[in-house]
């Protein structure tokens, strides 16, 4: 298996979804049968009001990164997706950083890996891809009317970086892909196939948004000042005008919290130093740094909240990925992000 992502076409994803559900039943592997339905039919709204069949949904990570990834997690049930994290540093550069295999998912999860590891562009083309299957597969499966779901972009590590113009026009086309090649590419390929599909019509594909996305999530760097959190989230609610949400660490809980508690839960053998609990952003500075955004997003009409949790930092004890340093996750962080919350 390779180890490097390759996207493929918009209209081989729409052929191959069709065609693998016709001759076995499936998509991607994912049998029908695991197709998720709503059969209340109601909606959860969002506090950026999106209307939501399900509350549940991929967090940004390798998953979230390729559009078939995105298209089965939607028809599993996922109705909120956090698209993979972007960031300056992208494509080949990324790669070469990221030692494989950096994911080791036996008991809890551990990894050693980033952002996405395709370029900016790449990825922004992957979620523009997947919305415009979703919303089509949906009706042509029967399982929705294509707008139960919705995405949030993952914006990371720093405030320079997310100022560069390749990170804008990654924010400002989700914001609006209209006059996006890629955007009225798919949809016209959609207009002059209608014949591979049973129940989707022209109106279903003229009701496409092109508005993809109008709320992030902040990541940040394990260390990154509160200074800088602070100004990133007013910049993405005062000059973006995106709905933010900031992702915190664990670490704010307190090394010996943290410590006790795995402890207790019998994950003694997980090891990590004082350092991150030291460096990462303090409790007492997030109440002040979320009081004043939550001031500044009132204003703006937006919403303001945060994200519960990142990954916690952990020793590499037994070989579990190639790196120094890990990030813990699974049901050994579930107990920290609830006490967080």
């Amino acid at each position: 298996m390779s180890d490097i992502m390759r996207p493929i076409s918009f209209a081989n994803l729409i052929e191959w979804s069709l065609d693998e559900y016709k001759a076995q039943g499936s998509v991607f592997g994912l049998d029908k049968s695991k197709f998720y339905v709503n059969q209340s039919g109601s909606r959860f709204v969002t506090p950026f009001g999106d209307r939501i069949a399900s509350v549940v949904g991929p967090a940004a990570g390798p998953h979230s990164q390729l559009a078939q990834n995105i298209i089965v997690s939607y028809l599993a049930g996922a109705r909120f997706v956090e698209l993979k994290t972007v960031q300056k540093m992208d494509g080949e550069e990324i790669r070469q950083a990221v030692a494989k295999p950096c994911i080791n998912a036996e008991d809890e999860c551990y990894n050693c890996e980033w952002s996405t590891e395709l370029t900016v562009q790449e990825a922004f083309d992957e979620y523009i891809k997947a919305w415009i299957a979703i919303k089509v597969l949906a009706v042509e499966f029967d399982l929705s009317d294509g707008n139960d779901f919705a995405f949030n972009m993952s914006l990371g590590y720093d405030l320079d970086g997310i100022k560069l113009p390749k990170m804008d026009a990654f924010i400002e086309g989700l914001k609006d892909a209209s006059r996006l090649a890629l955007f009225t590419e798919s949809i016209q390929f959609l207009k002059s196939h209608q014949d591979l599909f049973d129940k989707v019509d022209q109106a279903v594909i003229d009701a496409i948004s092109p508005q993809i996305c109008h709320q992030a999530t902040l990541s940040t760097l394990h260390g990154c000042p509160p200074d800088e959190i602070e100004r990133i989230a007013h910049y993405l609610l005062t000059e973006k005008k995106l709905h933010t949400f900031v992702k915190c660490n664990p670490t704010m809980l307190g090394y010996d919290f943290v410590r006790r508690t795995l402890d207790d839960l019998g994950y003694d053998y997980i090891a990590f130093p004082d350092k991150h609990f030291l460096a990462d952003l303090q409790y007492e500075d997030a109440v002040g740094i979320f009081t004043r955004m939550l001031a500044v997003a009132g204003k703006e009409k937006l919403a303001f909240g945060v994200k519960l949790s990142n990954t916690c930092p952990v020793d590499v004890k037994r070989g579990e990925v190639p790196s120094e340093e890990m990030y813990m996750s699974g049901r050994a962080l579930m107990p920290l992000t609830i006490n967080l919350a």
